[in-house]
């Protein structure tokens, strides 16, 4: 699969400035000097020096395609580690095709998508979590998510799993020598030392895993889901956190009947929102299945801001949101400030624990308090993430479980005083599952699925 050589346009597929058509392979150089011509139309691209620049025309036979800049990377110094040749021409769709038509018409192949960054992970530049960092990088919603998927881009999750993995294939090593050779090699208490190193490797782990819920909010965003009472300003205060007139807003109760989503970024936090029907006791069938879904979303939200009326007093209602809330992490905007308060922030706090912002969605007083807080609230207060891991990828988590719960079952065995032979077993499921996470013990299947997300020319 890896002798041809591939071709695509690395680009967007409209009309830009700029254009960058890609080749990688054996023939990569060659193909290129067959439809390159120098200025003096004498300067050939083999035997050109790699990392170098060279200005010309791209043409099919006698006809001119293109004025271009063509840059030549000569293994292994390259992004696949196989000879590699950018075009850099106008951004033109039409004129990128035509320059790809040709490159195919010479000798190379179309590339499938993700496949630069998949031969890149064959040929052992990167390994498998490096590659799934390309695509997060260029898919990053926010400056969280980029600093995220650029540490794991050069290797923060990689050098973890790989000194877990060193950790656990020693003491495998140790336990086959020692039932190999047991004259020589003393397994005596051994199990004691396995339990403090087993327990160290499940602590770091833990710690990764823990941060999964943190990696996803950085990734997907937080899901925030607004609700309260009908009529108490949820869908002002959507149209305030967006800057538009989103939703609909009256004075009758239960004009939002369905939910209502939007995308925003505060601070650089990404929130996805979600505006739901009041909740209330309704006969209204229609009404009644938005406060259903409006009572599932918040159940599923990593956020509830949750928005009290101030201007009429807290009933049974707010208290079946209260009770619904008071395990979650929630916010309480005391919404309408701006008139007279009959439910005060006193109130409020002899109720629950959750923190309390006064607004007016309407005016849109207050909102930079309630940006703040949801700054201090989310990723302890930091604006960067430091030497902070977060593990962001669904698959990663899963085989981190997996692993664990290996682990777990090496302790148990150390304290059921089970002979070392046992513990190998476990140890050994959690060092490959772990080796699935950076593609060391991965089925093809598993790659070929995660390119197949990756955009064409990547």
């Amino acid at each position: 699969m890896i002798k041809d050589t591939i071709a695509a346009i690395s680009t967007g597929m409209t009309n830009s400035g700029i254009g960058k058509v890609r080749m990688s392979g054996s023939q990569a150089i060659a193909i290129a000097d067959q439809v390159y011509k120098s200025p003096g139309g004498h300067k050939a691209l083999t035997g050109a020096q790699s990392h170098t620049i060279h200005y010309g025309y791209i043409y099919d036979g006698d006809r001119l395609i293109d004025e271009v800049l063509v840059l030549i990377m000569q293994a292994p110094r390259s992004y696949t580690t196989e000879d590699m040749v950018e075009i850099d021409c106008h951004g033109g769709v039409v004129v990128m095709k035509k320059i790809l038509e040709t490159l195919i018409k010479y000798g190379a192949r179309p590339a499938q998508p993700g496949e630069f960054t998949k031969r890149a992970f064959l040929n052992g530049r990167i390994d498998l979590t490096q590659a799934e960092a390309v695509i997060d990088v260029i898919n990053a919603k926010n400056e969280y998510a980029l600093s995220s998927s650029v540490k794991q881009l050069r290797g923060s999750v990689f050098n973890k799993i790989k000194e877990i993995r060193k950790s656990i294939i020693g003491n495998v090593a140790f336990i086959e020598a020692a039932l190999d050779d047991p004259e020589h090699i003393n397994a005596d208490h051994f199990g004691d030392e396995l339990a403090v190193n087993v327990e160290n490797d499940i602590r770091i782990l833990k710690k990764l895993l823990d941060s999964a819920d943190n990696g996803r909010m950085l990734k997907e965003g937080i899901k925030t889901v607004i609700v309260g009472k009908p009529n108490a300003g949820k869908s002002s205060l959507l149209n305030a956190l967006v800057g538009d007139e989103r939703a609909i807003v009256t004075d009758i109760a239960g004009t939002t009947r369905d939910t209502l989503e939007e995308s925003i970024n505060v601070h650089g936090i990404p929130l996805n929102i979600i505006d739901t029907a009041g909740i209330r006791d309704t006969e209204d069938i229609v009404e009644k299945i938005g406060v259903d879904r409006a009572k599932t979303f918040a159940k599923d939200a990593d956020l509830i801001i949750y928005v009290v009326d101030g201007s009429t007093a807290l009933d049974e209602n707010d208290a079946a949101i209260i009770d619904m809330i008071s395990e979650k992490k929630a916010i309480v905007l005391l919404n309408k400030i701006d008139l007279n308060l009959v439910t005060t922030r006193d109130i409020l706090e002899e109720k629950m624990n959750h923190p309390i912002v006064e607004i007016s969605a309407r005016q849109e007083q207050g909102m930079d308090d309630l940006e703040n807080l949801l700054k201090d609230m989310f990723f302890d207060g930091k604006l960067s993430f430091n030497d902070e891991i977060y593990i962001t990828n669904v698959r990663h988590k899963a085989a981190i479980s997996e692993a664990l719960e290996s682990l777990g079952l090496v302790l148990e065995s150390i304290r059921a005083g089970m002979p070392e032979d046992f513990f190998s077993i476990d140890l050994m499921n959690a060092y490959e599952t772990l080796g699935g996470i950076i593609g060391e013990s991965a089925g093809e299947d598993l790659i070929d699925t995660i390119f197949s997300d990756f955009c064409m020319g990547k």
